[in-house]
């Protein structure tokens, strides 16, 4: 009798020992699952995420490439150019040159109105990811370096006061064209304090801002910005030589 309760027991505790081992090995199973579920899960959502922000910056470059040569600005300028001179009598006596001014002659005065138009664009025919700034939710867009033309000049002949005395001639038209050439550095020489610069970003931000929002950016968390901080120095360097056309109109 004592034989058998000790079989019995021994059965009884190693059938207990299969059950526990068993069920030791199924949590095991389950929480290696869960941990290998977890784990994939937290793998692929971030990379679709990256996919869809890289998609998603992609679209918005493409869009903005679209606009390709955005003018931003323009100025119109009328400055007018003085010019006052005397006879002078050149010559040469006993192997010496002189130069000598004629009073009696009179001084010769003009004032001649130039008129000009001056555009600023900005070109995105090289915009690329590069001048995309993203931070989490603020997206910062950093314009190209615009330009500016000097697209049109002319001389406003109604508007020449000259003052000539008898014994002087009238101004020749070589000598107004050449006025005109002093009027048009005059009026590059004064972009820098202008303020197209500052217009050019303003104007580029009203057409570039709205792009971003149909993207799905909040007004209030785009920025448009240059690439630096223009100093007068630097906007000559701006300026497109290639791009300036000449008017002479007599009216």
């Amino acid at each position: 009798m004592k034989k058998k309760k000790k079989d019995s027991k021994g059965k009884l505790f190693s059938v207990y020992l299969r059950k526990t081992k068993r069920s030791n090995m199924k949590k095991s199973i389950l929480l290696l699952s869960l941990f290998l579920l977890a784990f994939i899960s937290c793998g692929k959502h971030p990379t679709a995420q990256d996919n869809e922000a890289e998609d998603s910056l992609s679209l918005l470059v493409m869009q903005i490439k679209k606009c390709s040569r955005l003018y931003t600005a323009e100025y119109k300028v009328r400055k007018i150019i003085t010019h006052q001179d005397q006879l002078q009598l050149k010559g040469t006596l006993l192997s010496k040159s002189f130069d000598l001014p004629v009073p009696v002659a009179g001084t010769r005065q003009v004032a001649i109105p130039i008129e000009a138009t001056l555009k600023a664009y900005v070109d995105f025919s090289d915009f690329s990811e590069k001048n995309i700034r993203k931070k989490g939710n603020q997206l910062e867009i950093i314009l190209p370096d615009p330009k500016i033309e000097l697209t049109s000049t002319r001389i406003d002949y109604q508007g020449i006061r000259s003052n000539i005395p008898l014994l002087r001639g009238r101004f020749r038209d070589e000598e107004l064209e050449n006025y005109e050439r002093q009027g048009r550095k005059a009026i590059l020489d004064d972009v820098p304090r202008m303020g197209m610069i500052e217009t050019a970003r303003r104007s580029a931000a009203e057409i570039l801002i709205p792009i971003a929002e149909a993207m799905g950016y909040p007004q209030n968390h785009i920025t448009i910005t240059l690439r630096k901080d223009f100093r007068t120095g630097d906007l000559q360097k701006l300026l497109d030589a290639t791009k300036t056309e000449t008017e002479h109109e007599r009216e």
